[in-house]
């Protein structure tokens, strides 16, 4: 599969994934930072989010081959890979499986383990906001509200949303592959991967994505992994606190 990117400056090639129902656009922030600092900074839209191709098949291992194709395709070794949540589980996957390939690994507010899903309540909304068909940015916050209390996750959630028409708003993820695979989310890390290079793992001191007593874990797959909790930051460590955030990552690259 093709994926869409967004190619920033020049130097080692950092790739940078998103999380579920994100975008490579939620990055664009630090991505130009990274560039600045003499990095070139791939900001990739993952298989039915953003601008990349819509697929009926979803799983983790299918979006380790999709980062394994832009790799070979845009002719990249020996690369810096950084995902966020559902990003960061294809990252991990990615440099268990293609030894060399990454040359340090960063992994953002997400463990190797299992997670029930818990995304029932945003996919719902998303569904009956693509159902409604609204004209406005303003009638799809207001409506999306009735499901979702938290004003940063509707913001997040809305960037989705694009012109599909002059006059009606649509949403560029892949909803019902999205909805379909949803178990494929949780999915823990194959316990028989590892991966032996330089592993940063970031938490945010308000979430619960990473607690102690998955560290025994962590350091089991990822044997030269530090774990770096960054405060006043939950789920979303790079967008509450980005400076932060950014601190410790250009201090592990």
């Amino acid at each position: 599969m093709k994926l869409h990117s967004t190619i920033l400056g020049e130097g080692k090639p950092f790739l940078i994934l998103h999380g579920f129902l994100g975008m490579s656009d939620n990055w664009k922030t630090l991505g130009k930072q990274f560039a600045k600092d003499g990095f070139q900074v791939h900001l990739i839209d993952q298989r039915n989010h953003g601008k990349s191709p819509h697929s009926d098949e979803f799983s983790y291992s299918l979006m380790a081959e999709d980062i394994k194709q832009y790799c070979d395709a845009h002719q990249l070794d020996d690369i810096i890979l950084l995902g966020h949540s559902m990003g960061g589980k294809t990252a991990m996957l990615t440099a268990c499986l293609n030894e060399g390939l990454v040359s340090k690994l960063i992994v953002v507010d997400i463990a190797p383990k299992y997670y029930a899903p818990h995304h029932q309540q945003i996919l719902k909304g998303l569904t009956a906001l693509d159902d409604a068909k609204l004209t406005s940015r303003g009638d799809a916050e207001d409506f999306l509200e009735d499901y979702i209390q938290e004003t940063g996750v509707r913001l997040f959630l809305l960037k989705n949303l694009y012109w599909k028409t002059k006059d009606q708003l649509s949403l560029k993820l892949n909803l019902d592959a999205l909805k379909a695979n949803v178990e494929n989310i949780g999915e823990s890390l194959p316990v028989d991967k590892s991966y032996d290079g330089p592993t940063l793992f970031i938490k945010g001191e308000k979430s619960n994505y990473i607690i102690a007593e998955d560290e025994e874990l962590i350091k089991r797959q990822f044997p030269f992994a530090e774990i770096q909790q960054i405060p006043d930051a939950g789920h979303w460590v790079h967008a509450e606190n980005m400076k932060a955030f950014y601190e410790a990552v250009i201090r592990f690259v």
